[in-house]
């Protein structure tokens, strides 16, 4: 199948990128376009998946997006990348755990890639680093067409979590790339579409 990969060099705010990627899953839920993979960055923005509650939310004075994704509360910023995704599992696996298992593959195979390892944690969805979460996973399936995707922390202010429990967790246990080891790798759209696209096809 043909998949349609866009790479955004920059921040791409988060309500246009949604009614970009909410009208690609109208075509492929009336099997029209391409399936998607789009990697980007937001500017400072908070969002709110379906099991949120305003508890959450340390800092009252922060304006929080309401989603449809599943999750918590989770933070974007500049320095995090974003992949989202369209696909169209009518015409693959109907397999939402093979999805969400070859996302947490991805992801840590690109960690290897910057030398890092990354794990999963049965209980707490999403990618795990000595104990601290470095990337967040939320997924929304609609007549079998799954998208929203995960986001990892390259060299974000993590600071900005202390306005939010993300994911409703402690927001001291989060971390990124360049906490981990100082490093940053050049080209790591190249990598992260390689890699993406790789798993996505065994869907």
């Amino acid at each position: 199948m043909s998949i349609e990969v866009k790479i955004s060099k920059r921040p791409i705010s988060y309500k246009i990128a949604m009614k970009i990627l909410l009208k690609r899953v109208e075509k492929l839920k009336k099997n029209k376009g391409k399936e998607l993979l789009w990697i980007l960055e937001h500017p400072i923005t908070y969002t709110a998946g379906i099991r949120s509650n305003s508890k959450e939310i340390l800092d009252k004075k922060i304006k929080i997006i309401n989603t449809n994704r599943g999750g918590k509360i989770t933070l974007h910023n500049p320095g995090q990348k974003v992949i989202y995704f369209a696909l169209n599992l009518n015409k693959r696996k109907r397999d939402i755990r093979k999805l969400i298992t070859l996302i947490e593959k991805s992801i840590i195979e690109f960690l290897h890639f910057c030398k890092i390892k990354g794990i999963r944690d049965k209980k707490n969805i999403g990618i795990w680093v000595n104990k601290k979460k470095i990337a967040a996973i939320g997924v929304r399936i609609s007549r079998w067409i799954a998208y929203h995707g995960c986001s990892i922390n390259i060299n974000n202010n993590l600071n900005l979590y202390r306005k939010i429990l993300p994911c409703g967790l402690d927001n001291q246990k989060i971390t990124s790339v360049y906490s981990e080891n100082g490093l940053i790798k050049k080209n790591i759209e190249k990598k992260l579409k390689s890699i993406f696209i790789k798993n996505i096809k065994r869907i």
